[in-house]
């Protein structure tokens, strides 16, 4: 259970401490039993939601369509592509055994140890092997392509050091994976997606970005570009909220993707991948928010009024109740999302101090 925070520390006084007060005090995320985990709570949540279905419209509107991948990938996946597993091999959790038993003194369930696994199983840190192992089935030709994939998921990523939404091991997040017969339209792609997170941060999210090109040491690992949207959190530092990657034909032909093109020649896929992920809360988080508490914009605010009754009495109240019912649906019927919080368990002065903060 979390503890409930007394006071919300100034950002002048020491911003990584304000941070993680106001994640927990404006009730969006706690620490988990797990290391480095995460619980969302509802409002957290419900934050999330309203990103989630704007960059699916988004997504959608460009062609896109979802589809949902396996979350454990064989080991020897990741042993085709040099890179790719030279960057994720020392964040991989690995599954050993698939059965548990009753310990013999009774302590307590142990790992079977008849029941090792013949070849390991990697909780997905990102899906380019599983994802392209499976396209190889449905392409054989140029009349395939394009395939524009998307999937909302959850990836690990054994993380040390890790901050509520900004860096944690588990996290959830979108990983579009594309694949194209020239490599002039994998690169539009990945430029194209990464003007799309750039319009959402901008439009949606009110946070100001720059889109630029990752360095050759910043670039995800098997891509031969990484494109990215920064942008300036108040302590002065940048913080990479999306990123879009030209992978060439790497992965294609680490697992042997190959389409007949308009030439009848073989040839080798191209590829792009593209995600952002819960990081986005923490960017929301430090761009708007101030000592008072959590700032949202109104495209992303769960909640855009909150009416508190203020009364004496039970007969005040139900009168109180049949004005506001008409205000609450004047309100929903343009289109703002508003609670009425008559609820008697918490005093007025109370939950005007708890909206405040959120």
């Amino acid at each position: 259970m979390a503890v409930e925070l007394k006071e919300l520390t100034k950002r002048s006084e020491n911003y990584s401490q304000w941070y993680n007060d106001l994640v927990v005090k404006a009730d969006l995320a706690e620490q988990s039993p797990v290391r480095g985990c995460m619980v969302i709570k509802p409002y957290g949540y419900a934050i999330w939601e309203k990103m989630q279905r704007q960059l699916d419209d988004m997504f959608k509107e460009t062609g896109h369509v979802n589809a949902y991948f396996p979350l454990l990938i064989p080991k020897s996946y990741l042993s085709r592509e040099a890179e790719h597993v030279e960057g994720f091999a020392k964040e991989c959790a690995v599954v050993t055994h698939y059965r548990l038993k009753n310990a013999e003194d009774g302590s307590g369930v142990i790992v079977d140890p008849a029941a090792k696994l013949e070849e390991e199983l990697i909780i997905r840190p990102t899906s380019e092997t599983i994802i392209w192992s499976t396209y190889k089935n449905w392409i054989n030709s140029y009349r395939d392509l394009p395939i524009l994939c998307n999937q909302w998921a959850n990836v690990m990523r054994w993380e040390m050091r890790t901050r509520l939404f900004l860096r944690t091991a588990e996290f959830l997040w979108q990983e579009g994976h594309t694949a194209h017969a020239t490599r002039e339209e994998a690169e539009a792609e990945a430029q194209k997606m990464l003007h799309v997170y750039g319009d959402f941060a901008e439009k949606y999210m009110a946070v100001p970005v720059i889109k630029g090109v990752k360095s050759a040491n910043e670039r995800f690992a098997g891509a031969l570009d990484t494109y990215t949207i920064e942008g300036l959190m108040q302590d002065g530092k940048a913080l990479q909220c999306g990123t879009s990657h030209f992978l060439g034909q790497n992965f294609a032909k680490a697992f042997n993707v190959q389409f007949v093109d308009k030439n009848n020649k073989l040839d080798y896929v191209w590829a792009t991948s593209w995600g952002v992920s819960t990081r986005l809360m923490g960017a929301l988080i430090m761009t708007h928010s101030d000592d008072n508490g959590l700032v949202l914009p109104p495209h992303l605010a769960p909640i855009q009024v909150v009416i508190v009754p203020i009364y004496k009495n039970d007969e005040m109240l139900k009168k109180i109740d049949a004005k506001v019912e008409g205000i609450v649906n004047k309100l929903k019927a343009m289109g703002i999302s508003v609670k009425y919080d008559n609820a008697d368990n918490k005093r007025p002065g109370f939950k005007f101090a708890d909206y405040g903060l959120k």
